[in-house]
């Protein structure tokens, strides 16, 4: 078991993972580097294999190939971390579930995808589960006292209380520091170095060793740079492409770009939001392009060289890497209580940051602002506009309506009904 555990900061997955265990057969957890996937997975398993062990890799590889069932040999649940570096694993892990019958056998770990599904014959539908582990929430750093339970809104409580500690500068080191598990762990400006040192590994190696596609390191980081600045938007890849330009080789198309984003999706560098899609009363059209985020701030903000002072200095840049946050723990929250998160924007010019949609059709609807009144006051209107263009004869009305918020010393429901939820209050 790795020697992190000595310092484990329990995950919300965790509850994920024990009821998919109790389900499938194996599950495959998948999600950045340095995320916490494999320190996680171990408290639930019995024995272990890491297939990216530097002392015994090769072996362990070459095994794979020619007898890989003898790597499932051990008591369950088997941990099979990084798995994705022998994909022939796969369907021996589907045929020995198959074999056993028996739920709970494997937890399969990997930080990118599979360069080639050439080795694999079976999807692995009604024997795998599937889960995603992001970074760390604010709450699971410890950083949110958790006094406003985001499941709890769903039930539209006539008060909510909390009081916030964060003020800006904190907001911005966190964001700077980020939700990795290392980072964590150590105190002061040290805390910002990881974050660095991840961007780093991506651009150098991990962006060409997904699929064993050379990319220029240089044309990694103006694409990282370009995407940093489009956060929280819908920029089009053609858009990406012509701020690159001005630093790179005219021959750059659109197609070399999406080919670099899709290569950082698959290392899960770069998490898009999808749009949602409801019943409206009006004819405005629901623009459906997916909205740009990296899976952490701390990404956004090493690819623009940044730090907390930074931010804090330029609040319509912080604005944007907040949002980032706030998505991070926005999703790892609402996929605890079985739900997704959504962007909408429309035709008309009506947009909303998040919107948190459960399994069952309930949904609630948040902006996401620094701070400030008249911050405060446009994120009251655009709730309220929403809400009262969604045709509630098709669908349900939403069941809360949120602004989540940087600063401010309280949690609180307006008089409009509206949440008033600052990030360091908030949790699962």
């Amino acid at each position: 078991m790795p020697d992190a555990m000595n310092n484990y900061y329990p995950r919300i997955i965790e509850s994920l993972i024990a009821k998919k265990l109790r389900v499938s057969g194996a599950i495959l957890v998948e999600g950045a580097k340095w995320c916490g996937k494999s320190t996680t997975s171990a408290t639930f398993a019995n024995s272990s294999v890491y297939l990216a062990n530097a002392k015994n890799s090769k072996q362990l590889l070459e095994l794979a190939g020619i007898n890989p069932y003898q790597l499932l040999q051990g008591d369950a649940p088997r941990l099979i971390d990084e798995w994705q570096l022998a994909p022939e694993l796969w369907d021996a892990v589907r045929g020995e579930v198959d074999e056993r019958s028996r739920t709970g056998q494997f937890i399969l770990t990997g930080s990118a995808v599979p360069p080639s599904t050439d080795k694999i014959r079976h999807t692995g539908t009604g024997r795998f589960s599937w889960l995603t582990m992001r970074p760390m929430t604010l709450f699971e750093s410890k950083d949110s006292n958790g006094s406003v339970s985001l499941s709890e809104l769903f039930n539209a409580p006539a008060t909510i209380t909390g009081n916030n500690s964060n003020d800006l500068a904190r907001i911005a080191y966190l964001s700077c520091r980020g939700g990795w598990p290392m980072a964590v762990q150590i105190t002061g400006d040290d805390a910002l170095e990881p974050a660095f040192d991840y961007y780093d590994a991506v651009v150098k190696t991990d962006i060409s060793r997904v699929d064993s596609v050379a990319r220029d390191p240089e044309r990694t980081r103006r694409l990282m740079r370009s995407y940093a600045r489009s956060q929280g938007s819908q920029t089009s890849i053609a858009n990406i492409r012509k701020d690159m330009l001005p630093n790179d080789s005219a021959t750059l198309d659109t197609d070399t770009v999406s080919n670099y984003i899709s290569a950082l999706k698959k290392i899960f560098v770069i998490e898009d939001l999808p749009a949602w899609n409801p019943n409206l009363r009006s004819k405005s059209a629901i623009r459906t392009s997916d909205t740009r985020y990296f899976v952490d701030p701390s990404i956004a903000v090493a690819a623009l060289g940044l730090g907390p002072l930074d931010l804090v200095n330029d609040l319509e840049t912080f604005g944007l890497i907040f949002e980032t946050l706030c998505i991070r723990d926005l999703r790892v929250y609402a996929e605890a209580g079985n739900g997704s998160v959504y962007h909408y924007r429309d035709s008309s010019g009506l947009e909303c940051d998040a919107v948190v949609h459960l399994r069952n059709g309930r949904y609630g609807l948040v902006e996401i602002k620094l701070g400030g009144d008249k911050a405060m006051t446009d994120a009251t209107k655009t709730l309220n506009k929403l809400e009262q263009v969604i045709d509630t004869t098709r669908m349900p009305a939403p069941s809360f309506k949120m602004v989540l918020t940087a600063v401010g010393d309280y949690a609180y429901r307006n008089a409009d009904g509206i949440y008033i939820v600052p990030i360091g209050c908030l949790r699962h």
